[in-house]
């Protein structure tokens, strides 16, 4: 990608499960309009979708991730059954699922192996468990790294690192925005993936309820870490799409995602984007009302 600013600047990806696929619409964006990234540093399944970006920094190795994300479905990331969570229970295991199934994928799709093989700078950030604190890791094995970023408690069993044991960088900062201006960022280009906020209910299952409070907590620990750090850099925050009705664990809805992504990023950047800092309005809590067929248009009215 190629730019006019010449300060530092971090590609900032925060987590969102099945909504990771709005940020590949946005990258694809990004790169259509030729905008300059120095580093790129991710959370969760923002890490999965930076590390990918960061090997393969250009037009082809976003189609590439385009199509990753359209092959995907919920049981390749969330294989969660009856059958095994009551088997986890009842052997007493901290967790409900395995990660087998994303470790194949990541193994399998990664362009390269190790962080640091990466074109662009890459840091992908997990959490202690023990102690809560940011674990940034900027070198080593790409997909072990990649693993313990994402290990959603309870879901996924906790990943060991030089001895370190590591959870969900959603944790400790979904949008690692402390850590880029401690990397010396000195401006900030974050991609959230929003949330539910014209979801018509309350999730059902175990599962998607834990994803979901996560995913909102995350949404406004980044409303709080952009207005505690916009004294320290320049930051500019990709507006999320708005309404959103689609669960963090539905996969079956890729492709729109990433149409209305790419869409409404070109949009944000005709009309300076990249000239706007501060939260945008569609990240600050807020729920929309509508009637079955506003819903299925895509049209809502906003309630606070």
């Amino acid at each position: 990608m190629s730019g006019e600013h010449t300060g530092k600047t971090a590609l900032v990806l925060a987590g969102g499960g099945s909504l990771g696929a709005v940020q590949v619409g946005m990258l694809q964006a990004l790169v259509e309009s030729g905008v300059q990234a120095n580093m790129v540093i991710g959370a969760s399944v923002g890490a999965i979708n930076g590390a990918y970006f960061a090997a393969r920094p250009h037009a082809q190795g976003i189609e590439e991730l385009a199509e990753l994300w359209l092959s995907l479905r919920s049981e390749d990331v969330f294989p969660i059954h009856a059958f095994t969570t009551i088997k986890s229970l009842l052997l007493g295991h901290n967790h409900i699922a395995r990660a087998d199934g994303l470790a194949r994928l990541l193994h399998n799709k990664l362009p390269v192996a190790r962080i640091e093989q990466t074109e662009l700078p890459l840091h992908i950030l997990a959490t202690d468990l023990l102690t809560g604190k940011e674990a940034l890791l900027s070198s080593g094995p790409l997909a072990e790294a990649l693993l313990a970023s994402s290990a959603i408690p309870l879901i996924f069993p906790h990943r060991v690192i030089d001895g370190q044991a590591l959870v969900d960088g959603s944790i400790a900062s979904n949008t690692p925005i402390a850590s880029a201006v401690e990397l010396g960022a000195e401006r900030l280009l974050v991609l959230p993936t929003g949330f539910g906020c014209a979801c018509p209910g309350v999730p059902d299952r175990m599962a998607s309820l834990a994803l979901h409070t996560l995913n909102l907590l995350s949404m406004w620990q980044l409303v709080r870490d952009v207005e505690h750090y916009q004294s320290r850099a320049a930051i500019h925050v990709v507006a999320p799409l708005c309404p959103q009705a689609v669960s963090v664990f539905d996969f079956s809805v890729t492709a729109e995602l990433l149409s209305r992504a790419r869409a409404h990023t070109l949009d944000w950047l005709a009309q300076g984007g990249l000239e706007q800092e501060g939260v945008p309005e569609t990240l600050r809590p807020h729920h929309h009302e509508a009637s079955g067929r506003d819903r299925a248009a895509g049209l809502s009215m906003p309630t606070g």
